[in-house]
């Protein structure tokens, strides 16, 4: 029955490439400042539509606190089967740079044997494994299956987060496959069993009533945009480590490691760049906090005027692992800023987003199904890692069903370059992390070994 399933989803190929191809064509940024808000209920239409085939029952549109519309629908479990619950966002990040895109960012484009398109990894290639598993077995799933598809993830306002706990009973699932993450490389199955948290402000740092001639009082007139370079450059160490007053920043990872020549070609350092920060790539990226200054509101250099800036604000995004308080980082990056403020300046700290770490529980039986699962389709047993990125909604689900147990999966393997131009999948892993969740699907809760 396995090589049926096998050929089965081989079978379905084209289809899921015809199915990524219209989903990424629809540019699902959660952000009317950006991009119309009918093209996220397109996507939502188009979610309703393509689950509804594929054998899930009452799938609808529900409102959620933030304004987007989250995708549920379910299908009932057979007597004494346990129930799973399928994950998946259908909203993406802005493309950036349009000049920086090798091909139309909402054109899905092939190319080296890789589906380049916003979204086509994250999180639409997803959204497509589950299609496909789905679709290949038919009438021979073993569990119940609960779907909900969020429409704001990528922007964070926290719309699903605040949806699921007055929901608690109609989302309720034994086991949830969170499908947001990724292979540490393709053909390497792998569960994600950390997160980061996060911290996320804008700070504003004001010197003058108003900008001033830099020849008439530059020199004594302080410099908004000098004292905010200083604060955010105090922000971390001489190599270049996050080093906050009162925050660890010495976190060991003692899991699956990440060679540094292959993080240096995951991320695309530079030849002659050095990484930043000391200890190994794993303690960096999945045990120690980690500062970026996301952006800087300042005169740009085209049509900037020979004036002394009186305001200058930065967005600064911390991220924190397992084991510290996010608050309580939070805090620290706040009384840290506050402190290396120079020259008296005026700071002004605006929370912007907030979500705290996540640790996963291993020893249960669907991680035990899904390891055997991964080991028929890969011949490899399932790889745990860490991510740096944070998923707020592991934290609330955690909370909400603490007895459920709770699995991060998916296509995204670090050559997908997500949140980046020239965004891209594998479909080999499309394709082979289909037939898990399928084999998954199938025998988990069933007895089958």
């Amino acid at each position: 029955m396995t090589d049926d399933l096998a050929g089965r989803i081989a079978a379905l190929m084209p289809r899921a490439k015809k199915d990524l191809a219209e989903l990424v064509a629809i540019a699902s940024v959660a952000d009317p400042r950006q991009y119309p808000a009918e093209n996220c209920r397109q996507a939502a239409d188009w979610l309703v539509a393509a689950f509804t085939e594929a054998g899930l029952r009452d799938v609808r549109l529900e409102p959620t606190p933030d304004g987007s519309l989250a995708v549920l629908g379910e299908r009932p479990a057979p007597p004494g089967a346990p129930t799973v619950l399928l994950y998946c966002h259908y909203d993406v990040q802005p493309p950036l740079d349009d000049v920086a895109w090798t091909s139309p960012p909402f054109e899905l484009t092939e190319r080296d044997g890789r589906w380049y398109g916003r979204g086509s990894a994250d999180c639409k290639g997803n959204i497509v494994m589950h299609l496909t598993a789905l679709r290949a077995l038919g009438e021979d799933i073993g569990v119940g299956l609960k779907l909900v598809a969020e429409g704001s993830e990528e922007q964070g306002t926290g719309g699903l987060e605040a949806f699921v706990p007055p929901h608690a009973a109609e989302l309720h699932a034994d086991t949830l496959l969170i499908c947001d993450t990724g292979n540490a490389a393709v053909g390497v199955p792998t569960a994600t069993i950390t997160l980061r948290g996060m911290a996320n402000v804008v700070v504003t740092v004001s010197t003058l009533a108003g900008d001033v001639h830099s020849g008439m009082f530059g020199g004594p007139a302080p410099d908004a945009l000098a004292a905010l370079i200083r604060m955010l450059d105090s922000l971390r160490g001489p190599d270049g480590g996050t080093r906050i007053e009162g925050l660890d920043g010495d976190g060991i990872w003692d899991g699956v490691p990440y060679d540094e020549d292959q993080f240096r070609k995951d991320a695309g350092v530079l030849d002659g760049v050095r990484l930043t920060g000391s200890g190994t790539v794993a303690d960096r990226v999945w045990a120690r906090p980690a500062v970026t200054v996301l952006g800087i509101d300042c005169p740009p250099v085209v049509g900037s005027a020979a004036a002394v800036p009186a305001k200058a604000r930065a967005r600064v995004s911390l991220r924190v692992p397992p084991g510290i308080d996010p608050r309580a980082a939070r805090a620290a990056l706040d009384a840290h800023l506050r402190k290396a403020a120079p020259w008296g300046a005026v700071v002004d700290i605006e929370d912007e987003s907030f979500g705290s770490p996540f640790r996963a529980r291993t020893g249960g039986k669907a991680y035990a199904a899904l390891d055997r699962a991964a080991r028929e389709v890969y011949d490899k047993p399932l790889a745990f890692l860490g991510q740096g990125g944070s998923i707020p909604l592991c934290n609330v689900l955690a909370a909400t069903y603490p007895d459920a147990e709770i699995i991060l999966m998916g296509v995204e393997e670090p050559r997908c370059a997500i949140h980046a131009p020239n965004e891209s999948v594998d479909p080999s892993e499309i394709e082979n992390m289909a037939h898990v969740e399928a084999l998954f699907l199938r025998d988990y809760g069933s007895g089958r070994d």
